[in-house]
């Protein structure tokens, strides 16, 4: 995510044009994904040791980058992000509530789009079997490794555009701290969800309102430290993940290495 935020800015500010930079973070996403899938696919390493590896290569080379190119600005770059627009114009109630960035409504339609890629189609069930039992999948003619490199892939794509919204929509600008734990929650909810995209997204508009609602709080003069109020939406995300968690039906083949025998 911290990576896609970065390349998207970049190439957005460099083209002048946002969704260049939309489709940079895609690229960068899925080539983060491609790094992942060599180290934990293909050569069968720790999948929490490379995960976490891998983060804090591309935050650094974010930041080094970010530094050569835009050096140490007292005031971070910016760029004018994506405009907020809503179907229903400027209609009294229902016009503010559905205001929201073309990028949000991209990612609704994604929703529906992935549950019925992997519930209805082919390449879903092979998704769904090498998470399963690869074994059998391969013993079926189903090339494990070309199904998890693309699955890491698709994935990490998706996770560079959550990046890139943020720089490119959210707050066109790119800071240090512009992921702020995001991506670290993106997994809890994928537990809580039990590995359902329409469970996950009812976990992510959780999280997105326990966050809009300590934006909130923190007009409403309560004498409370600011810290407490930043802490609120994953101190609910942690509290969710405990309860759903403990009923959560892993993928059996979750974060095993595969080796063709």
């Amino acid at each position: 995510m911290f990576f896609g935020a970065f390349a998207g800015f970049v190439a957005a500010g460099a083209s002048g044009s946002l969704w260049v930079g939309v489709l940079a973070a895609l690229v960068a996403g899925a080539l983060a994904g491609l790094l992942m899938a060599l180290f934990a696919v293909q050569l069968g390493v720790n999948q929490h040791v490379s995960g976490l590896g891998i983060t804090l290569l591309l935050t650094g080379l974010s930041l080094f980058g970010f530094r050569l190119i835009f050096g140490e600005p007292r005031v971070p770059p910016s760029i004018t992000p994506f405009g907020q627009v809503s179907p229903f114009g400027e209609t009294p109630i229902l016009g503010p509530i559905f205001e929201q960035y073309a990028l949000t409504y991209l990612t609704l339609a994604i929703v529906p789009a992935v549950w019925w890629v992997l519930y209805r189609t082919s390449f879903g069930l092979q998704i769904r079997a090498v998470g399963e039992n690869p074994e059998a999948a391969d013993a079926a003619g189903v090339s494990v490794y070309r199904v998890r490199y693309t699955a890491l892939m698709i994935g990490g794509g998706l996770m560079g555009a959550a990046g890139a919204f943020l720089s490119l929509a959210q707050l066109g600008a790119f800071t240090y701290g512009i992921i702020a734990g995001r991506g670290w929650v993106c997994i809890a909810l994928i537990i809580f969800g039990n590995w359902e995209p329409v469970k996950v997204l009812w976990g992510a508009l959780l999280f997105g309102g326990v966050f809009a609602l300590q934006l909130r709080l923190q007009t409403t003069g309560l004498k409370l430290p600011y810290e407490t109020f930043l802490a609120l939406p994953y101190i609910v995300t942690i509290v969710a993940l405990t309860l759903a968690g403990r009923n959560a039906s892993y993928p059996a083949a979750l974060l095993k290495p595969y080796k063709r025998e």
